[in-house]
Formats: structure tokens, C-alpha cells, sequence
């Protein structure tokens, strides 16, 4: 296989690289995709409990986060979900509308794997599983790949080597190393869309209410979610932890609003007091609140006893407990976890238009390796078809 020449080699053969390969390869180019795993899109697989939540409708770029916020703009405007909704339909992909706007394969994710790699076959593109990149280097007119086979070069080379989460999935730092060697700054990494763990003090009364579940309003930062939370053995999670928590810095408490439909508490617990008297506010809760974590609420806050023993005073007191609970993180479950690495490659050295990079012509970065994350729901696969199409128009 020595000195192999391809118009574009890929590394990375997730969401990002498969579709920057079907772009390049529908464009007559000869695109060569290397994967160090046993098989191709493993994350894809993986997501959405096997289903696929392959992409959210009313994404845009207000549904990421990054230190380079306009950058994901450009990518995002030119390549819509309804362009790859339009895809699954002519590949006669059964879906569903779980919640507004995110859509998941009826059967199974490997449908939407099977369409990438026909659409693959179809454009010529080679994929080579089990192949680790050993070195990579800058040449006159392209670049030179070295692996354990032989060496191969390109004109175009396309990082789409994803993130640190999940890495029993086989995630690598490789596409931040090869950053770094070429002189691009790679921003922090951390693990995002991730639960919660708790001190001891907030688990001994949470742990045993594992499995259970209640929607909230969960805010962190700059950003507020209302959606259910789980409580877990070693934390909490669920949809609005998992999006609160990309969001959440360390030592920072997470805002929990328990009761996020009643608009206003105070005057709801002073009416059931003039209304119900001798009715204690752990009945009164558990009208909104599974029946366990009303007790354990009670509990641990000591409310005992009627309505009618509470003054005003301390029932406006309980409903700022309710409405705003402040729970502090002891941390993440980290990249073990993760849906998705927050950070990565500083996007501020790559064209918005191709991704490639400004100072190294035929060097493009994709998808979940550069710093752009999305919220959850389908938002992160809709950034690796977009900046993975905008890639493949230009290698």
C-alpha cells in the first residue's frame, strides 16, 4: 500500500466523516476513510437508545454552545434537517417525532447507518476499519499518512475524529494532537450532556430514590431547561440535568425549580391553606410530585403536620424551597457517560464556509472535535451532517 495517493483522506468514520465522504465522493473526488475501530459509527448506533435521534427540526445556532459562537452559523444555514430528512425519506426510513422536533428511527439506528454506507458505495468511497493512523505530515502538495500498513498520501485531509465521550465507544485525543501539531490552539475539553454526581450529604437522602423521575426546570449558567430529571444511585440525570450540566462550572450550584408548571407557588400554598386547613403539604404535593419524593421532601426539610400550623411567612419559605432548590454538584459521571466533549479545536483558525484551517490550505476539521456542541436531542447530529457537508463541498 505504500505512497497510495487519494484527492481526500478522511479519519474518522462517525456521523462527521461519513458524510463529508458521500459529499466529496458524489463530487468525483477519491475519498479514503480510515476508522481505528472494528466498525463504522459506532456512536451512531449507540444513540438515542438504539434509535437514532439523527436530527432535530427547529435546530439552529442558537442550540450551541461555544467559546466562537457565530461560526457554526454558515454550516448550519446551508445544510438543513429537512435536507437530511429528505435523505431518510428517499431511503425509506421509517421515523417518529418523539418530542417537538426530534425525530428517531422507528426500527432501528442501523438504518440510518446502512443509508451512510450505501450512499458511500455508491460514491466510490473506501473505507479501510481497524487502521491506525500513525503519524501525519505536511508535504508540498498534500499530505502524508503513515500507518502500520505502509504510508498513503492526499491532497485534502479531514480530521472527523469526534470527542473524548464514551470511550469504551474508542474515543482519542488523536484529532487534538494533530491540531496541536499544526499549530492550532484546542480550547479545554469537558464532558457535556452528562449526570450529576452528589455529596454525600444531598445522596444520603436522594440514593434511595433511585429510578425516580419528575419534570423541572433545571437552570445552569446562561440557559434553563424544563424537562424531566432522574434521580440516580450516585446522582441526578435526565434530559434537563443532561442539558444544565453543559452549562454548569464546577463549584457552581444547579437551580432546581421542582413545581416549574405552577406559576405561582405562594399564592397556591396560601389558597390550600384557607381552603384545606388540617390537609399536611405532603398530600398537598403529591397532587404534583411522585408520592416518594414528596415524603423524602418533607423529611429532609422537616414540613410537618396541617397547613394550618404554617404562617404565611413559612409557607412563602417552603415555596422558594420548591421553586428554587439549589443543588451543588460533586461533579460529572465524565467522559465514561458524556454524550458529547464541550471544547476542542479553537474554531477561530477555521473557515466557517469549509472548515478548513485559514493557515494550512487541504486540512479541515469536523464535527464533534471542533469546539461547536449542541444541545441534546439531535442537535449534535445535525452539526456533524452540516459541518461535514460544508467540508465535503470544498476537499
Amino acid at each position: 500500500m505504500s505512497n497510495t495517493v487519494f484527492d481526500v483522506v478522511i479519519i474518522g468514520a462517525g456521523a462527521a466523516g461519513l458524510m463529508c465522504a458521500i459529499t466529496a465522493g458524489q463530487r468525483g473526488r477519491r475519498v479514503l476513510v480510515l476508522e481505528h475501530a472494528n466498525r463504522v459509527g459506532k456512536k451512531i448506533l449507540m444513540s438515542g437508545g438504539g434509535r437514532c435521534n439523527f436530527t432535530h427540526l427547529h435546530s439552529t445556532p442558537e442550540n450551541f454552545t461555544s467559546d466562537n459562537p457565530p461560526f457554526c452559523i454558515s454550516a448550519l444555514q446551508r445544510y438543513t434537517p429537512y435536507h437530511f430528512l429528505e435523505w431518510v425519506e428517499h431511503h425509506g426510513i421509517d421515523y417518529y417525532e418523539k418530542t417537538p422536533g426530534q425525530l428517531f428511527c422507528t426500527d432501528s439506528a442501523k438504518r440510518i447507518t446502512a443509508m451512510l454506507l450505501d450512499e458511500c458505495e455508491a460514491a466510490g468511497v473506501e473505507i479501510r476499519v481497524q487502521t491506525e493512523v500513525r503519524q501525519v505530515e505536511a508535504q508540498s502538495s498534500g499530505y502524508r499518512i503513515e500507518l502500520e500498513q505502509g504510508s498513503l498520501t492526499c491532497e485534502s485531509l479531514v480530521i472527523a475524529t469526534g470527542g473524548l465521550s464514551i470511550p469504551s465507544m474508542g474515543a482519542s485525543p488523536l484529532g487534538y494532537r494533530i491540531a496541536e501539531q499544526f499549530g492550532l490552539d484546542v480550547l479545554p475539553t469537558r464532558a457535556g450532556l452528562v449526570p450529576f454526581t452528589l455529596h454525600p450529604r444531598d445522596k444520603e437522602w436522594l440514593a434511595p430514590l433511585s429510578g425516580v423521575s419528575t419534570e423541572v426546570r433545571a437552570e445552569a449558567g446562561e440557559r434553563a431547561y424544563t424537562e424531566p430529571m432522574l434521580i440516580t444511585h450516585r446522582g441526578l440525570s435526565g434530559p434537563a440535568i443532561l442539558q444544565a450540566s453543559s452549562w454548569w462550572r464546577e463549584g457552581d450550584p444547579v437551580h432546581i425549580n421542582l413545581l416549574p408548571r405552577e406559576n405561582d407557588l405562594v399564592d397556591a400554598l396560601r389558597a390550600e391553606k384557607k381552603n384545606n386547613p388540617e390537609r399536611n403539604l405532603q398530600n398537598w404535593l403529591e397532587e404534583y410530585l411522585p408520592k416518594s419524593l414528596a415524603r423524602a421532601l418533607c423529611e429532609h426539610h422537616g414540613w410537618q403536620g396541617p397547613l394550618q400550623h404554617y404562617s404565611d411567612r413559612q409557607l412563602d419559605e417552603v415555596a422558594g424551597q420548591l421553586a428554587d432548590w439549589p443543588v451543588k454538584p460533586a461533579g460529572t459521571e465524565g467522559y465514561r457517560t458524556a454524550e458529547v466533549t464541550l471544547g476542542g479545536v479553537d474554531t477561530r483558525a477555521l473557515s466557517s464556509k469549509t472548515m478548513e484551517v485559514k493557515d494550512q490550505p487541504g486540512l479541515f476539521f469536523i464535527g464533534e472535535v471542533v469546539d461547536v456542541t449542541g444541545e441534546l436531542g439531535g442537535h449534535n447530529f445535525q452539526w456533524a451532517w452540516a459541518s461535514g457537508h460544508a467540508a465535503g463541498e470544498s476537499v
